[in-house]
């Protein structure tokens, strides 16, 4: 993801929108199933800011999951048009996960890597010149 000073972003509706002041940790495609439904699709683009430089405004709606790590994640979703916004990942409390459609200017999304592309499915293609890796990958040094 590129930098930007100060970066922002809503659902569908604009109930719900955020800012965050910190450029994001790293951006990411995941296929993992809990992802792909989450977005409806075969996979999520997410980016990572710190928490801390995060503000939400609006009310989301929450739903709970257990990753294939054993972790919990919430995902939030806007109560009135159902859009996607954010996913707390509990294995990285200090961070907070945004949908790269949710930005307002989404060219600003630059994947790293794409996780859990074994269970891509064969429509669903991403960038061949990312890493790609099985499940999950380790963060890099100082991104998170």
């Amino acid at each position: 993801m590129t930098q930007a000073s100060s970066i922002s972003g809503r659902c569908a509706c604009g109930a719900v929108h955020y800012e965050a002041d910190a450029p994001p940790g790293m951006a990411l495609q995941c296929h993992c199933r809990d992802c792909q439904r989450a977005t409806g699709t075969g996979h999520a683009s997410m980016a990572m800011f710190p928490r801390a430089s995060f503000r939400l405004h609006g009310e989301l709606n929450y739903h709970s999951v257990t990753t294939d790590l054993g972790h919990s994640a919430r995902r939030g979703f806007c109560p009135r048009c159902g859009s996607p916004v954010v996913a707390e990942p509990g294995a990285v409390p200090h961070l907070i996960a945004v949908h790269a459609a949710s930005l307002d200017d989404p060219s600003l999304f630059a994947p790293v890597a794409v996780l859990y592309a074994k269970r891509a499915p064969d429509w669903d293609r991403t960038d061949a010149a990312l890493p790609k890796f099985e499940t999950m990958m380790p963060p890099p040094p100082g991104a998170l």
